[in-house]
This record gives structure tokens, sequence and C-alpha cells, in this order.
């Protein structure tokens, strides 16, 4: 069952890219390094150079001496082979000279070579790393861009109650919707008791028509002659209810003892009397004896014969006497119940509404929130038999605060045994609130508080000081439809089967089919403001990365009306209750407990990208 979504990341930002790797400067000869190494050779070989251009023109002058007869030719003849003695090795010793320097730049041109060809290797083998890291941080830069970032929020298991501390008008209205949308999507049905005094679950109404959904809206006290809820019970469980009644109008009352005056009317008048008769017989035992049905119209409603066989079955003692006053004067505004409902029964409704008119008063609030949990209570327990899945119904009551604690006990057991779950909406951490927020089977929820004390009073709860992460989305959509809440179902109150128009199709009555996913958030936008603003805000939710805050006292009083907290076993967390981040993109119904999404395996799609050197040029020619 999903109460709202959570948002987080499971995959991380993996970050910037890798670099790719840059290739380092192509090392080549240096020019200036060959002329130094010239210029030492020249240097060196400068005195060799000299002494052999000394020999070379000491046997040219020995050469030119013979023909002038200056020297005789023997002496020429060996001064030329003296001069060649010692010119070749002179000339060898240069030569030797240029081979080394030579040789050297050689070397020196090979160490470079290899050095370029050691880093070319190092520059592919780095290329292809890069290839391979770019590969794995595309993978998961696609992974966290295509990962949801909305889970769903669902009850645990074994979990049959969700108490609902404080909340707005708007914050109960996306809860509810958001109930709706899973109830619908499940094909379950959910009944609703609204003593909010506005109209909480009017997109709810409003969407489940959409759907094609069958629903039904009473707004009490207008609606009370066509409400059926409570009637066609056993005179026991009708007597209960009754009771449940006078305990909400006087909480000092007995009610054990209101509850066998009311069997014993019953027992005299059947369990199909109308509530008229009931109060009848009530002013009937309340009456002296011997008054006529003349004399007090709302008697002629009985028979004589009726009227003495239920001062008979009740008696006429003064207790017995005073009590059935005060029981008329508490049952007095339930004359009506029922009695334009017609004979044959009404077709069952996938979502159906019980809520009170906000001009009815607080006491009149009481009475018929009352009224209505006990009739619900009792037709979960004659289903008990039928007990299907968990959750596979849902009641909610909003303004719970406004319902006897007994009752609430009483639903509680009831909805457990029959396999529906419960959701109680109280306005504050009240007394009754703070009672119902622990507890086997409960799941606690903690919403906007409206006054200091209540958020002390969670505060002190929580313990610790929770720090959870809110998203910028749960701010903007929350804090734009504060104030969307109507405070009547003047739009909504009217049933598909009495309307001049009928949008939608209503679907069979019988099990009803589950909407898909998609129709629901096609019909959340057309339908409800919660859809149509959450698609409008969708850049936020993709820009906008959550931030941390502290639920203090002042947080708490600050929350965004469709914020949750919702404490576990690792802490706080806090959700969304709006029911339009099924619209959203980053939507899933899976939970953040399910795991996070598998990050794919690098995709083999052709060479590395930026591997190598470019090929090299083909010659035009």
């Amino acid at each position: 069952m999903r109460i709202g979504w959570r948002h987080e990341a499971l995959v991380p930002d993996p970050g910037p890219a890798p670099r790719r790797p840059v290739p380092a400067d192509r090392a080549e000869l240096s020019p200036e390094w060959v002329a130094a190494e010239r210029g030492s050779e020249a240097r060196t070989n400068r005195p060799l150079l000299a002494a052999l251009c000394a020999l070379g023109a000491l046997a040219a002058l020995a050469l030119a001496l013979w023909p002038l007869r200056v020297l005789p030719g023997l002496l020429a003849f060996a001064a030329v082979l003296a001069c060649l003695t010692v010119a070749v090795p002179v000339a060898v010793a240069l030569l030797q000279s240029r081979a080394v320097v030579a040789e050297r730049l050689a070397g020196e041109r090979a160490r470079l070579e290899e050095r370029r060809r050691a880093a070319e290797g190092d520059l592919r083998r780095s290329q292809e790393e890069h290839a391979r890291l770019y590969a794995e941080w595309r993978t998961r830069r696609r992974a966290f861009e295509a990962q949801p970032r909305w889970y769903a929020l669902k009850v645990p298991e074994g979990v049959r109650t969700v108490a609902v501390a404080g909340g707005t008008g708007a914050g109960w209205s996306a809860l509810l919707t958001g109930l709706g949308t899973a109830r619908l999507s499940d094909g379950g049905d959910l009944a609703v008791v609204d003593l909010s005094g506005r109209a909480v679950a009017g997109d709810l109404v409003a969407l489940a028509r959409r759907c094609g959904a069958r629903t039904r809206v009473r707004v009490l006290p207008a609606d009370l002659p066509l409400l059926t809820l409570g009637t066609g019970l056993r005179s026991g469980e009708r007597a209960r209810t009754l009771a449940a009644v006078a305990a909400a109008c006087d909480p000092k009352s007995d009610a054990e003892r209101d509850r066998r005056l009311l069997e014993a009317v019953l027992g005299v008048l059947g369990p199909r009397a109308g509530t008229d008769a009931v109060v009848a017989a009530l002013r009937a035992v309340a009456a002296p004896e011997g008054d006529e049905a003349r004399d007090d119209p709302a008697l002629a409603l009985l028979e004589e014969g009726q009227r003495a066989a239920v001062r008979a079955a009740c008696g006429t003692d003064r207790s017995t006497a005073d009590r059935a006053w005060e029981l008329e004067r508490h049952l007095a505004p339930f004359e009506g119940v029922g009695s334009r409902a017609g004979d044959g029964e009404e077709p069952p409704a996938q979502v159906s509404v019980v809520a009170t008119d906000r001009a009815a008063g607080e006491v009149a609030a009481r009475a018929y929130g009352a009224y209505a949990v006990a009739g619900l209570c009792r037709l979960l327990e004659r289903g008990e038999g039928g007990a299907g899945a968990p959750w596979s119904g849902a009641v909610a009551v909003c303004g719970a605060d406004a319902v006897p604690a007994a009752e609430l006990d009483r639903l509680e057991e009831a909805a457990g045994r029959a396999g529906a779950g419960l959701v109680l909406f109280f306005p504050e951490a009240g007394d009754e609130a703070m009672a119902r927020l622990s507890g086997p089977g409960r799941m606690p929820v903690v919403m906007r508080q409206p006054g200091p004390r209540p958020a002390a009073r969670l505060a002190e709860w929580f313990g610790e000081v929770p720090q959870v992460r809110l998203h910028r989305l749960t701010e903007v959509v929350g804090e734009a439809l504060s104030g969307t809440v109507a405070d009547s179902y003047a739009d909504h109150g009217q049933d598909p089967a009495r309307a001049a128009t009928v949008p939608t199709a209503v679907r069979a009555v019988g099990p009803a089919a589950p909407v898909a996913p998609l129709d629901l958030e096609r019909h959340l936008r057309a339908a409800s403001v919660w859809g149509r603003a959450t698609a409008q805000a969708a850049p936020v939710d993709a820009e906008d990365a959550p931030r941390t805050v502290r639920a203090d006292v002042h947080g708490l009083r600050t929350l965004p009306p469709t914020a949750m907290l919702v404490p576990g076993e690792g802490g706080a967390v806090l959700a969304d209750a709006n029911p339009g981040i099924l619209t959203l993109p980053a939507a899933t119904l899976a939970t953040v407990e399910e795991g996070p999404p598998a990050v794919p395996p690098a995709e083999d799609d052709g060479p590395p990208p930026n591997l190598g050197p470019p090929p090299e040029r083909l010659d035009w020619r």
C-alpha cells in the first residue's frame, strides 16, 4: 500500500568525464646542441688542422724549390716524405674526431627516437585506459541520469493502521488522493470519513470519477435522508451504533446501558425500524403513561400497542425515563437517516465519502462522525468472514480527534480482522494522537504542526532531533497548493447517476478492475490540481538537489504541507504525500528497500574514442 513518495539518488553522480591523455611534445635533436658539439670539435681539432696545413705548406715549398735547383731532388723527396709521415697520423686523428662526433649525434638521435617510441607506447596505453574509464564513466552517467529519483513509500508488512499526527487541509488532501491512486491502481476500495469541515477528499472524488470508478459523497446533515450507512443492521449492531452517537454527544454517559435500552426498543420495533420510530419509542418511554399521540405528534409514528410494548420492555422508572429523554435528544438529528434511500440496496461504490458540514458545529460533527465510524465498524465486523489480502480495502478518518476513543479502538480492531487498512488523521499531536503513534501494527506519520506545544511534544517523542533531506519540489508544489482545498463538497457531492451529464463511463458493479499506472498519470493531470502543478514544476525536480533540515520544534511547524516524517529503524525519513509525483518521469512504483537499479555493463559499440594518433595523410601524387 503506497502512502507517499521518497526522494533518493541511489546511483551516485559519477562526476566529470575523465580527461583524455595529452601527448607530450615531440623530442627532436636540438640544433643548438648539434652546433655546440661541432664547435667543441672544431676547437679541439684546430691545432691539428694548423699542423696539417703547415706540413702541407712545407711539402709544397720543398717541391717548389726542387725545380729551381735550390734543393737537390733527394732532399726535396725526403722533406715531402717526412711531411707525409707526420701528416697521415694527424689526418687520421681528425677523421676519427669527426667520426666520434657523428657517432655521438647518431646515438643521440637513436636515444631520442627510442624515447619517442616509448612515449608513444605510454600514450597509447594511457589512451586505452582512458577509453576504458570513459566507457565506464559513460555507463555510470547514463545510469545516474536514467535512475528513478522518487520511490514509493509503502506501508511495511504487518502494519494495519497509519496514524497521521498534524497536517493541513492541503496535506490531508494530497495524502488522501495518493491513497486513492493506490487503491484505484490495485482495484481496491476506499471509504473516507471527513470530519475536517473542508472538502479534503474533493480531488480524490474527481480523480476517481475521471478513472470511471463509482463514487458516493454524502455531506451531513443535508444528505442524512440518502445515507444508508448504519441501516439494515441487526438489532444489536444498530443499538451499538446509536449508543456510540450518544457517547460522542455525552462522554460521561453509560454506553452499555444505552445499548441495552436501545436493544429493548429495537426488539419491539424490529431492526428495520427507522430512526424516527426509535426516537418516538424513546419519547414514549420518557413520557408519562396516558399521553396520547394527539398531545405529541412525534408519538403518532407508533401505534398505541407499540408504545405500550416499548414501555413494558424498557420500564418506566425514573432513571430509565430520564435516560430515554437524553437519548431522544441526542438521536433527534438522525430521525431522517435513510428515509429517501429507497428499498433496494445502493450499488457498491469504490470511493465513498461521508463528510460533515462545517456549519453544523463541533458537537454535531462529533455526533455525525461517531455515527459514520460506528456504522463502518459494524459493516467491517459483518464482513470479517470474507477478509482478503492486507490492505485490500482502506478506511480513512479525517479529524479522528472528534471520534470517541472507544469507537476508534473498535474500528481499528474490526479493520484488522477484516483485512482492511486504517488511516487516522489527527490535526495535531494531542493526547489521542500521541497514544496511537506507537504500538504493534501501527505506522506513525508526522506532518506540519499547528502550534509550538504539539511540535514540542513530537520533538520530545522523537528524542534525538532528526535531520532529514528536503527536496525543493516538495516545498514548491506544497506551498503553491496550500490554499486550494475547497470549503465544501458542493462541486463534488453529486452522484453520477443523478447528474445531468456523466463525463466518463462508470465501470460495472462488482470487483473493480485496476487502473493502469499510465492511465492514472493521465487522469491525475486532467482531474487533479496536484497532477497539473507537479507537471508544471518538473524542471524544479530535474535541477534542484535536496537540502538538509532539522526536525526540531521550528522545523515541525514549518514543514511543507505535503511533507511527511516517517520514523524507521534507520532514523526518520522525509517523504512527500504529493500524488502528482506519479506523473514525473523520475518516479517509480518500487521502494528504496528493493535496492538500487543494476548498472548495465559497459557497451562495446565500436573502437574506443580518441585512441592513438591520427592516420598519415595520403600522398596526393
